[in-house]
């Protein structure tokens, strides 16, 4: 039973009215959702959508996001959530890339839709969530047209199902294909080995903090409605939303970024009653602070579990669990030990492996890790190597199998748990016509983990307004990939090979820091 539509099939056939989800005060019940995504999996079929089609999804957390994923568990299609923080040539990317044919949208990203559908010629139509107008088909009107109710699909655990967007160093957007065993393999191994590390109990109430667009979202709403539990999901995360939420519904388990708990603290008035109902955090995305998570224990007064991974691993492959979280702790640095029946290996640059202690590139070998980077196979060689996902990620081992993150091999800057790659962000500031060369680094925050620092060399040897730049840059690339500091060089340090010098610049940023990630 590790298929997402069979678990929905067991808690609809056994506990009907159950709320599933809250969103938005509307409450649906694990009956509604699988009647729902019947009609959903049955339209899709009416649509001509064969298995291993792509459908895309362009709005905020609602129910409909939810009943999408689980109408293309049951049809075989397989889900492209599309982040809707992003600009339009980045929605048109992930949209063409995927070659998606159908999209559903809300109608507040409809202008951005509709300027790029006569551009898109695999997608057949859009399925509009929340209005009608003559560029889409009503959601009514097309649930209408699924009565036929065609093959069944019998979905195994290695079928794709989702296929998720992360950034690559060249600042391209890679299609991260995860298949039903990615959403069931962390809970799989915690409950044969007996592990409470992550755990979900019948009267659970989870709070979905990361949106569904990473998978992270994604990963923590699934493990709710696969544990059969009540899952509250926000629109957006806004913190003083959350606190009244975890109040009033008395949430008991949640999964946030570092960034979303400092919001969380920094809400004015906000003490350890804000929090009675909490039994569990879970939190990962970006390394956190010491003193922040001191504070996070201190006010909420519950047990937390750190996780580590990437989109590639499925989420999670490595946990700090609740007993290692002491206050002073040497571990409280760590990103923790791999799940049972996982493993972690420190390599070095040609692919040894490295003792305890010595710092090399973190891989991690998971049986939830991804099928395949959509359509680039050379890509795929060279993450997932027998069996073994390379992260990309520098760190080393402790001699008691703790994993400690040290720096970054790959460029990454992670702000509030959002990877932005600084090629993408030089790309696009190098089309500003007074930009004659650009570097962009990770810089540490105390809000957001890191800010993204630009070097700018200007053609004329002067300084262009910040304000400038952040204008150019506002339709280019999403928000918060816009640099919050631009400071002005006379060159742009780069090796003979014109390969910048990253290390030349962030060593004078990071020298206060104990590890060269925040």
């Amino acid at each position: 039973m590790n298929t997402l539509d069979a678990v929905l099939a067991t808690h609809a056939a056994q506990r009907p009215e159950k709320v599933a989800l809250v969103c938005d005060g509307r409450r649906v019940t694990y009956g509604t959702i699988a009647e729902e995504s019947d009609r959903w999996a049955r339209a899709l079929h009416a649509c001509g959508l064969a298995p291993g089609a792509r459908v895309g999804y362009l709005g905020k957390e609602s129910e409909h996001y939810y009943v999408l994923l689980y109408a293309c568990a049951k049809s075989g299609a397989v889900l492209v959530p599309v982040n809707w923080r992003f600009t339009s040539d980045e929605v048109d990317h992930i949209l063409r890339d995927s070659e998606s044919e159908l999209l559903f949208v809300e109608e507040e990203f409809l202008d951005v839709a509709e300027k790029l559908q006569a551009g898109l010629p695999r997608l057949r139509a859009m399925v509009l969530l929340d209005c009608a107008d003559p560029a889409g088909v009503p959601l009514a009107e097309w649930k209408a047209a699924g009565t036929e109710q065609g093959e069944p699909w019998r979905a195994t655990a290695d079928d794709p199902v989702v296929q998720l967007y992360t950034s690559g160093t060249t600042g391209f957007p890679k299609g991260v294909v995860l298949a039903h065993r990615s959403f069931f393999a962390v809970r799989e191994a915690l409950d044969d080995s007996g592990e409470d590390w992550i755990d979900w109990r019948p009267d659970d109430v989870s709070l979905i903090g990361v949106p569904g667009s990473h998978v992270g979202g994604l990963w923590w709403a699934t493990q709710g409605f696969n544990a059969g539990i009540t899952n509250v999901a926000m629109r957006v995360f806004a913190s003083k939303e959350a606190i009244a939420l975890v109040r009033q519904l008395g949430v008991t388990v949640t999964c946030m970024v570092p960034a979303m708990l400092l919001m969380l603290l920094a809400e004015p008035e906000t003490d350890r009653s804000d929090f009675v109902s909490l039994r569990k955090v879970v939190y990962g995305g970006s390394p956190i602070s010491e003193s922040l998570l001191n504070r996070c224990m201190e006010v909420m007064h519950c047990e937390f579990a750190q996780i580590y991974g990437l989109t590639e691993t499925g989420n999670t492959a490595v946990c700090l669990p609740p007993a290692a979280h002491l206050r002073g702790g040497e571990l409280l640095k760590a990103a923790g030990r791999p799940y049972p029946g996982f493993a972690v290996k420190i390599v070095d640059d040609r692919g040894r492996q490295l003792p305890p202690g010595e710092v090399g590139e973190v891989c991690l070998r998971t049986p939830a890790r991804m099928v395949e980077y959509w359509r680039l196979p050379e890509a795929t060689e060279r993450t997932l190597v027998d069996g073994w996902v390379h992260t990309g990620d520098a760190g080393y081992l402790s001699q008691d199998g703790y994993l400690f993150i040290h720096d970054r091999i790959k460029d990454m800057i992670i702000r509030a748990g959002e990877n932005v790659y600084p090629a993408e962000v030089e790309k696009a500031l190098s089309a500003h016509p007074d930009v004659a060369d650009v570097a962009v680094i990770g810089v540490p925050d105390p809000r957001w983990g890191e800010a993204v620092h630009a070097f700018v060399q200007s053609r004329t040897g002067g300084r262009i307004p910040p304000r400038e730049l952040k204008g150019f840059l506002r339709d280019r690339i999403a928000d918060y990939k816009i640099p919050s500091k631009y400071e002005f060089i006379d060159r742009v340090p780069r090796n003979a090979s014109g390969k910048i010098l990253r290390r030349t610049l962030r060593d004078g940023r990071w020298s206060a820091q104990d590890r060269q990630v925040n």
